[in-house]
């Protein structure tokens, strides 16, 4: 499986049987499941979503935004439990508009499922963390 390292955006090879483990990047040689969701710019976004062979949930956030604050602790918890099945990145939209821009991204919080560099699914909205596992679930059955 192909994971791009949230540190200094190499691509790394996993096999398959090792994702559980303390994986590495071969270049930086950090950690590659942080457990936590990795900041995208707009530098560096098309890259995160089209080289990861796993599925990448993409919150779209702001600083001023309050049920932003609210969604962000749920989706660090949520990303430490699914890090292994799921990539998890967090896009400000004050930073990023660009990508905010080119995704359409007109409220906030907006989660978009990417696989492949594809649109998946995509959510506006806070939510508790066992609707938004139950979101995730659903979405996931999209790709075929």
């Amino acid at each position: 499986m192909l994971y791009t390292c949230p540190h200094c955006g190499a691509i790394n090879r996993i096999p398959d049987d090792k994702q559980q483990l303390q994986a590495q990047c071969g270049r930086c040689k950090d950690e590659l499941f942080s457990g936590k969701p990795v900041d995208l710019t707009d530098a560096d976004f098309e890259r995160f979503i089209s080289k990861n062979e796993m599925p990448v949930l993409v919150d779209y956030w702001a600083d001023w935004c309050g049920p932003c604050k609210m969604m962000a602790p749920i989706f660090k918890e949520v990303c430490g439990e699914l890090q292994h099945h799921i990539r998890f990145a967090k896009v400000d939209t004050e930073q990023a508009q660009m990508t905010s821009a080119r995704y359409g991204i007109r409220s906030i919080p907006t989660l978009i499922l990417f696989y492949q560099g594809r649109e998946i699914d995509r959510l506006a909205g806070a939510l508790p963390a066992p609707q938004l596992k139950q979101w995730i679930g659903q979405a996931i059955q999209k790709i075929s």
